[in-house]
């Protein structure tokens, strides 16, 4: 028993201060739980509760054999050699998330689009195919298409709703299977264990953009992902005040194929970010559940109105994704989509510029919340989207659903003019 208690320890208290972020302890307590007491080092920093930012360059060494020695075996991965490979802040967010998630190890990177496109490149040549879900993230697809093929990398979409049929797209040197589960802008759910089971048997590795469950409401790994890949600007940072990535691998050896990507092309988090981070990951399960809760209510209030034509929700009943969300998911967050009936563009700025509370901008997941208009005609390929084309991409933030909900009213009011 540490100095200073009395009676029968805490069962966290069998655990070593040091190194409190590792798998053995999450598998004793719930996340709730471990937000709280993982990626802390209270004995190696004075007491101090939270790990501080590392803000360094040079990494020195005591004489050198150990500086010649500093890529050698683990060290080339797990050592703070320089800080352009990662600083103790960065490692225990790493591990923090890697252990939440139930993954083996991650690596925080500078954002998230950083994140995908190190993890797609991590498995990748000249010559290889990849297989990316139609319904992925813009700048995935501008990766693909700009970068990719002038290296000799070829893509192919498929339709979210494939399911364990994408096994008749794979080809002999397809590699990689991209992921996104729902959709980025319209939400489909995707049959993550079957798309899995289809690329394993070809030998193929299944990457996930994971941003909009956050590592709390889907366990990649438990549905047959073998890299999860996440946003931290969105919840795990919470405050819309950073930029982060963390990809997430299943074994050493694709981490290690992941560090060395990152390493080569000199990305890493800086410091400040990841402290800032590990603090958003402390309130993440709190956050979730009043965002939660305040989407669905505002989501189902708005599938009641007459000017709406759908709402793109996959927690809702009637959404077509519903059944593999209940089923995967263990939650849904404050991301949703909504059709508007109306055809005017006039109307549709009339009413997006009359809100009060929902701000105008494209990221998500901080406190406040935001809506933006993303036209999908010509941004999809292998189904063309022939919904209404003011589809309006809404994040619920912390404020009182009440007050969102009477803020959306007033401005649908404008549509007619």
């Amino acid at each position: 028993m540490k100095p200073g208690t009395s009676g029968a320890p805490q069962p966290w208290l069998e655990f070593p201060l040091r190194n409190r972020c590792m798998g053995t302890m999450k598998e004793k307590m719930k996340d709730d739980t471990y937000l709280v007491h993982s990626a802390h080092d209270s004995e190696g920093h004075a007491g101090i509760v939270n790990i501080p930012p590392y803000r360094a360059s040079t990494v020195i060494y005591p004489d050198l054999a150990s500086y010649n020695s500093r890529f050698d075996g683990d060290a080339r991965y797990d050592g703070f050699s320089y800080a352009a490979r990662g600083t103790p802040t960065g490692f225990a967010l790493a591990d923090a998330v890697a252990n939440l998630e139930g993954g083996h190890k991650a690596v925080a990177t500078a954002t998230g689009l950083s994140a995908v496109t190190i993890a797609i490149g991590a498995f990748i040549s000249a010559g290889h195919h990849i297989l990316v879900t139609d319904s992925a993230y813009g700048p995935t697809r501008k990766f693909c298409n700009n970068v990719l093929a002038r290296f000799g990398v070829e893509t192919t979409y498929y339709d979210p709703l494939i399911g364990a049929d994408i096994a008749g797209l794979m080809r002999e040197n397809t590699k990689v299977v991209f992921t996104e589960s729902p959709g980025s802008m319209s939400f489909e759910m995707q049959d993550i264990p079957a798309i899995a089971a289809a690329a394993h048997a070809e030998g193929a590795v299944v990457l996930m953009d994971n941003t909009w469950a956050t590592p709390l409401y889907f366990k990649a790994f438990e549905h047959g992902v073998d890299v999860s890949i996440h946003a931290g600007t969105k919840y795990i940072g919470g405050h819309s005040d950073l930029m982060l990535g963390v990809v997430t691998a299943r074994n050493e050896e694709m981490i290690r194929k992941i560090k060395d990507q990152a390493h080569t092309l000199g990305d890493v988090a800086g410091p400040d970010e990841c402290y800032l981070a590990l603090r958003g990951l402390r309130t993440l399960g709190a956050r979730l559940r009043q965002q939660q809760d305040s989407a669905l209510r505002v989501a189902r209030w708005l599938a009641e109105r007459p000017e709406v034509g759908r709402v793109l929700h996959p927690a809702l009943p009637g959404d077509p994704g519903h059944a593999i969300w209940k089923r995967d998911f263990l939650g849904a967050s404050s991301l949703f989509g909504l059709l508007l009936r109306t055809s005017d563009d006039a109307a549709v700025e009339r009413m997006v510029e009359a809100l009060r509370l929902f701000m105008i901008g494209s990221s998500w997941g901080g406190y406040e919340s935001l809506i933006s208009l993303n036209p999908l005609e010509g941004l999809r390929t292998a189904v063309p989207w022939t919904e209404s084309p003011h589809l309006l991409r809404l994040h619920i933030g912390l404020e009182d659903p009440g007050d969102l909900i009477a803020d959306l009213e007033q401005a649908l009011g404008k549509l007619s003019g």
